[in-house]
């Protein structure tokens, strides 16, 4: 019998304070990032915006997707998944 691949999704947003956000997972495993690298060393001034805090902490989570700003900043899920965003 062949096993169904379950689709990562995330269920859950938790704030942690800063750039940091601490994601659960529908398969129950969780992962607190912190975005804060990523955001310091990109060039792109779209991305950047998002160093404003009042501005970070305004993401959504939109079907099981983690965004800001109607998908103006988002990242792959397997990324958040395993904690390896990177600028």
């Amino acid at each position: 019998m062949i096993k169904k691949k379950q689709i990562i999704k995330i269920e859950k947003v938790s704030y942690l304070g800063g750039y940091k956000l601490k994601l659960a997972f529908n398969d129950k495993s969780e992962q607190s990032i912190d975005f804060y690298p990523f955001l310091s060393n990109s060039l792109n001034p779209l991305i950047r915006k998002y160093l404003d805090e009042k501005i970070f902490k305004k993401y959504q989570l939109d079907d099981g997707d983690l965004e800001w700003n109607d998908y103006d900043l988002c990242f792959p899920i397997a990324d958040l998944y395993e904690n390896t965003i990177r600028p």
